[in-house]
């Protein structure tokens, strides 16, 4: 302990300096952090620009999925984080599909069943493409788990009601409503109309209730658009 005024001051001045330190290591930590977060956005956008590069029929549709999982989010009252899983999962949810080849992805007219099976394919292949990142969130399970169904009618486990979590089950409404609104090779886009109609007619069957109740609100009554269609109801 510091037996003189002479001694404190000096103590007390290299207390203060010790804690001018922590915070600037604090300060440059956040600034760290921030930049790493950045850079993590840049290159889920350069990921999801390069496949629809390679697919431009469906351009557009893996943002407008990962933009509208988090505006159901915030429907539910989903704290903010949670919201931002959904937008990254949405963006990336397709990004098996890489494994399709383009005369498939592409192809005017319906599918055969070996084809279908391919196609269906992509789903094991997002979720072993991101299983390999280490995300602090379940991007990869959200990605596999995005076309099961509450019913066990999806794939591709055929999994049911609890069993399917959260984010599988906003991705699933959000990627149906995007792709009926929007136009296809073998087919134009139906419109929002269509869309709210297929999830409000399986809900609790095929799709979770309170998840079709909240993208029905955010249409209906909050006037929320899809950008590539701008459809209005």
């Amino acid at each position: 302990m510091p037996n003189s005024a002479a001694e404190l001051i000096i103590a007390n001045k290299e207390l203060a300096f010790q804690v001018e330190q922590k915070e600037k290591l604090v300060t440059e930590l956040a600034i760290a952090n921030k930049k790493l977060q950045a850079a993590l956005l840049e290159v889920i956008a350069v990921a999801r620009q390069l496949g629809e590069m390679r697919d431009p029929y469906t351009a557009g549709h893996e943002k407008n999925v990962g933009d509208l999982a988090a505006e159901i989010s915030a429907e539910l009252c989903l704290d903010e984080h949670f919201q931002e899983v959904m937008r990254t999962s949405g963006y990336l949810h397709d990004i098996g599909k890489i494994i399709i080849p383009i005369e498939i992805l592409a192809k005017p007219s319906k599918l055969s069943k070996e084809e279908y099976a391919l196609v269906k394919n992509h789903v094991y292949a997002s979720y072993q493409a991101l299983g390999h990142i280490n995300f602090p969130w379940q991007i990869a399970r959200a990605a596999l788990e995005h076309h099961e169904r509450m019913d066990g009618s999806g794939y591709p486990n055929g999994l049911k009601g609890e069993e399917i979590s959260m984010e599988g089950r906003i991705l699933a409404v959000a990627d149906v409503v995007e792709a009926i609104t929007s136009h296809r090779p073998y087919r134009k886009g139906l419109g929002i109309e269509a869309a709210l109609k297929e999830i409000e007619r399986g809900s609790g069957k095929q799709y979770d209730t309170n998840v079709v109740n909240a993208c029905i609100k955010l249409f209906k009554e909050k006037a929320y658009k899809i950008p590539e269609s701008m459809s209005s109801i």
